[in-house]
C-alpha cells in the first residue's frame, strides 16, 4: 500500500475542496493516485468537481491580438511572476501572439518564423539569457471568419492584450459590429468565467465523457435501485454534463436562464441577419501545468530524513 503523505492530503484538498480525512481515506482507496482520488471523491459526493482551472500553476501571460477577421491565442510561460511583469517578456509575447495570425497553431512553425531579423525561437533564446529566467511557447491557437468578427477579451488584464486568461470568439455574420462586437464580448466573458470544454455537445471529448460515465455508474450503483434504473440515472447525469460543459447549452451567465444558442439566436433575429457562433479559444495561463512548489522546511525535513 502507497504512503500517504501530509503533503498529499494538503495538495489533494486544494484540488478537491474536501476535508482532511475524507481526502486521506480517497488517496488511500487510490493506492496514492491523485486524480483516482479525485474520482473517488467525487463518487462520494465529496468533491464538487473535476476541473483544475483555478489551480493555474505556471506563470507567464497570454497573448490576445485581433487583425480584420482573424485572431490569435497564444501562451507564453515563464518561471515566476516577476518575469511577466517584465517589459522585454511583454514584448515579446505580443511579437508572438502577431507572428502567430500567419503561422497559425504550430508551436514549431512559430517558433521558426522571422522575428526582428532573426527566427522566433532565436529572440526566445535571447531572452531566456538576458532576462535569466527559462521560458518557453506552449500554445497557440488562431480563429478566422470570411465575414463577420473575432472579438477579443482578456480577463483582469495586467497589459493591452495580455493577461492570465485570454478569450477570442468567431462571430459569422453580414451583421455590423455594432451588433457583433457587444455580443462577442459578452459571450467572452462568459466563456472566461464559465470554461465550457467544447463548443456543442458533440465536440465534447469522449474520453471525459466516458470517465463521467464510470463516475456515475459507481454513485448510481450504490442507490441500490433496479439495474434499469440505474442505467437512467447514468445516462441522465451524462446529459447533463454535456450540457452543462458545451458552450452554447451553457446558461448565459449573464441571466443564468438562457441558454449561449439562444442568446446568439436572438441577436441575429434582432439584427435582422443571422449570427453563427463559429468557434472560440480560451486560454488560461498555466491551464493543466503541475508545478513543483518550494517549501523549504520540507526541504530541510527531507534533508534530515523526516517524512513530513
Amino acid at each position: 500500500m502507497a504512503e500517504i503523505t501530509a503533503a498529499m492530503v494538503k495538495e489533494l484538498r486544494e484540488k478537491s475542496g474536501a476535508g482532511m480525512m475524507d481526502c486521506k481515506k480517497a488517496l488511500a482507496e487510490a493506492s496514492g493516485d491523485m486524480d483516482a482520488a479525485v474520482d473517488w471523491l467525487r463518487t462520494k459526493g465529496l468533491a464538487a468537481a473535476a476541473k483544475k482551472s483555478s489551480r493555474t500553476a505556471a506563470e507567464g501571460l497570454v497573448g490576445i491580438e485581433v487583425q480584420g477577421t482573424r485572431g490569435a491565442a497564444v501562451e507564453v510561460n515563464s518561471e515566476t511572476d516577476f518575469v511577466a511583469k517584465n517589459e522585454q517578456f511583454q514584448a515579446f509575447v505580443r511579437d508572438v501572439t502577431t507572428v502567430a495570425l500567419d503561422a497559425g497553431d504550430d508551436v514549431e512553425a512559430i517558433k521558426a518564423a522571422p522575428l526582428d531579423g532573426k527566427t522566433v525561437e532565436e529572440v526566445l533564446t535571447n531572452n531566456i539569457a538576458t532576462i535569466g529566467e527559462n521560458q518557453s511557447i506552449r500554445r497557440a491557437k488562431r480563429l478566422e471568419v470570411s465575414n463577420g468578427a473575432i472579438v477579443p477579451y482578456v480577463h483582469n488584464a495586467q497589459a493591452p492584450g495580455l493577461g492570465k486568461i485570454g478569450v477570442l470568439v468567431a462571430l459569422e455574420s453580414e451583421a455590423g459590429a455594432d451588433v457583433l462586437e457587444p455580443l462577442g464580448k459578452q459571450i467572452a466573458m462568459h466563456i472566461a468565467a464559465a470554461f465550457p470544454l467544447a463548443l456543442d455537445e458533440t465536440g465534447l471529448d469522449q474520453d471525459v465523457l466516458e470517465r463521467e460515465r464510470a463516475i456515475a455508474t459507481e454513485k448510481a450503483s450504490e442507490s441500490g435501485k433496479p439495474a434499469e434504473i440505474v442505467a437512467k440515472m447514468v445516462d441522465g447525469a451524462v446529459k447533463k454534463f454535456a450540457k452543462e460543459n458545451a458552450l452554447m447549452s451553457q446558461l448565459f451567465v449573464m441571466d443564468n436562464k438562457t441558454p449561449v444558442a439562444d442568446v446568439v439566436a436572438k441577436a441575429g433575429k434582432d439584427a435582422g441577419k443571422p449570427i453563427t457562433l463559429k468557434d472560440y479559444v480560451r486560454f488560461q495561463l498555466g491551464e493543466g501545468i503541475e508545478k513543483e512548489e518550494s517549501d523549504f522546511a520540507a526541504e530541510v525535513a527531507a534533508t534530515a530524513g523526516i517524512k513530513k
